[in-house]
């Protein structure tokens, strides 16, 4: 294993030549330079003592050897060993670690990483040994808080390590306050280099490890299902920044004293967001709940979270005196239905960009277009006020001003948050995506159900598709056999119809059933491939009794409703005909009797009907007719 994967680059030894005073006799050296690759021979390290555990491995304090002819040295490293893997996984990491590690040379607020060895058949990274770590100073100091003022310094620092991360496109998703590490000069540095990022698409040997890619109390909610509410991006790492920087002001991490699943169902599945405290200065406040919105395109970016954290400082007095001690819980779920500022800010106009009006996010219907496709020829630009365009549309002679915030920009037909479909079927994933990010050159990005991260690619490899919203009825199609995602079924067999009640970034579609009658814990929300769902409403619905079918899917109690009023009638309609029934009966009585009397006053007819009952039993009994009886 070691000779496969500690394979490096070869060094080529150089001569110089060396002044010693006499310019006429110079020395020739020949000097090899030091490896710069990332492998360290196992050898050469000697594990000390564990000084820190993790969900991807074990962090201990170790000791570097090296020698020659004419030196012997070591130096004091950090090791995080990680959890087993396969002998091809393992290589597949070192080659995603190997690319990395050359870029992370460049970074200034990132750990620094001397290599990467294999220790006892585990994948052990060798990294700087630092004075401490943020999460270490918080356990140490009474009351377990930081002063705003040093929380904003450290998060100035983490967010500069995040950032230059991201730049070279890789996620951290695992930011924590023992992940930011401080320096000789109390400066904070990034302490890990996106070990989670790494490890995406290879198995892991711990079956509670297959379940995040993170630290639960500090994870987003894509993060917890990358592949079915992702995808992760780096607005994954907004999240976390916020989790961290809430953990310095109160002392606890969110979501304190909670399992893994308590977690899960708060952040994925009731969408809650951790408290905070309040009186924070407004700048900071607003960024920090913008972290935690629940669809990651809300979310601001890490450099927007450095603009407003440097910014705030200089407003925060210089001992870090902070009034602000109350906590507050976030207000409520994030909204689904529109765009924060954080989302739109995400793609700025330029001078001749095609513009339409802005689509809703998720909205039930589509916006009325006020603004059809047009070219912006100005840009007013106000720091304290709304930004305006002026748009010309064709066939308008003056352009139209309007807000910023209501035009979306448009290449080759394309607006961010477009549904669109990938040309030609993918195995891997679903077909039909959000599309999250499109350049000037065509470049974009969409998220798929059944990808961790974002897709990227070309305009040329898509079109667009029929677009869902929050509030519409679906089903599964009728060829539809063996769905992506469990669906119920009616009573008769037949899937049942749902109503959208979120759409998640990459086009996953949550369902729920207010058709159906669900009792204690059961579940009455799904998930759905906007593949497979077709829409149904009360017009497309052909018959009587697909209409009726349609009206039962809006409520639970649609059908018992109807059969409580068919009893009703039921019973209504029996007792009107009851009474009716009763009333002719009475009716005939009454005008029977009115005959009898009239007929004893009359003469007598040919019948003895009208004689008494013991008259007419002696006259029959007799045997004399009763025609001839005077």
């Amino acid at each position: 294993m070691a000779e496969q994967i500690g394979k490096t680059k070869p060094v080529t030894s150089f001569e110089y030549e060396l002044f010693e005073g006499d310019p006429d006799h110079l020395i020739t050296v020949v000097a090899t330079p030091a490896p710069t690759g990332p492998w360290i021979d196992p050898a050469s390290l000697k594990l000390k003592y564990r000084v820190g555990r993790g969900p991807f491995g074990d962090v201990s304090l170790a000791t570097h050897h090296q020698s020659s002819h004419d030196f012997d040295e070591y130096h004091e490293l950090a090791v995080k060993v990680l959890h087993p893997l396969d002998k091809d996984h393992t290589q597949k990491f070192l080659d995603k670690f190997e690319e990395l590690f050359f870029k992370c040379r460049e970074l200034r607020s990132v750990c620094w990483l001397h290599g990467i060895s294999i220790i006892d058949g585990k994948i052990g990274l060798a990294m700087k040994v630092y004075e401490g770590s943020v999460g270490d100073k918080v356990a140490r100091l009474k009351g377990g808080k930081l002063q705003l003022s040093d929380a904003l310094r450290y998060g100035i620092g983490l967010a500069k390590g995040v950032l230059e991360l991201h730049s070279i496109g890789t996620l951290v998703l695992n930011l924590k306050p023992s992940n930011i590490l401080l320096n000789e000069n109390d400066e904070a540095v990034l302490g890990d280099f996106g070990i989670p990022y790494l490890l995406l698409g290879i198995p892991l040997s711990s079956s509670d490890m297959v379940l995040r890619l993170g630290t639960p109390n500090y994870m987003a909610p894509e993060q917890w299902e990358p592949e079915v509410r992702g995808p992760i991006s780096f607005e994954t790492d907004s999240w976390g920044f916020g989790c961290c920087f809430l953990e310095m002001l109160t002392g606890l991490p969110p979501w304190f004293g909670k399992s893994y699943e308590e977690i899960y169902y708060s952040v994925v599945i009731k969408q809650e967001k951790p408290q905070m405290p309040s009186g924070l200065p407004p700048a900071i406040e607003n960024v920090v709940r913008g972290c935690f919105e629940y669809d990651l395109r809300n979310r601001p970016l890490i450099a927007d979270i450095l603009h407003a954290f440097e910014s705030s400082e200089n407003a925060i007095h210089s001992e870090g005196e902070w009034f602000g001690s109350r906590s507050s819980t976030l207000a409520g779920r994030s909204g689904t239905g529109s765009h924060t500022a954080w989302y739109l800010s995400k793609d700025h106009l330029l001078l001749g960009d095609a513009v339409r009006s802005r689509k809703p996010l998720n909205a039930c219907k589509p916006q009325t277009m006020d603004v059809p496709e047009g070219t912006v020829v100005s840009l007013e630009r106000n720091s304290d006020r709304d930004d305006y365009v002026l748009v010309k549309i064709p066939g308008v002679r003056n352009p139209v001003r309007v807000l910023v915030s209501t035009v979306e920009r448009v290449t080759s037909g394309f607006a961010m948050g477009d549904w669109v479909c990938l040309k030609g079927s993918s195995r891997k994933h679903s077909s039909v995506g959000i599309l999250h990010s499109i350049q000037r050159d065509g470049s974009v990005t969409v998220g798929f159900i059944g990808l961790e991260i974002l897709w990227r690619g070309h305009l040329s490899n898509l079109q667009i598709s029929s677009a869902y919203y929050i509030g519409q009825f679906v089903r599964l199609k009728e060829n539809v056999r063996a769905p992506r995602y469990e669906w119920p079924r009616k009573s008769g067999g037949a899937w049942a119809t749902g109503r959208i009640s979120q759409v998640l970034p990459n086009g996953c579609l949550v369902v729920t059933f207010p058709g159906r009658f669900v009792l204690g814990d059961e579940r009455n929300s799904f998930l759905a491939d906007p593949t497979e769902v077709e829409l149904v409403s009360f017009d497309t619905c052909p018959g009587v009794v697909q209409k009726y079918q349609h009206i039962e899917d809006f409520h639970w109690a649609v059908r018992p409703l109807v059969i409580a009023i068919g009893l009703f009638t039921a019973m209504k309609l029996s007792l009107f005909i009851g009474q009716s029934v009763n009333a002719k009966l009475k009716k005939g009585r009454r005008n029977s009797a009115r005959h009898d009397d009239s007929s004893q006053d009359g003469q007598s007819g040919s019948s003895a009907a009208w004689l008494p009952p013991p008259v007419a039993n002696i006259l029959f009994k007799e045997g004399v007719p009763p025609a001839t009886a005077r």
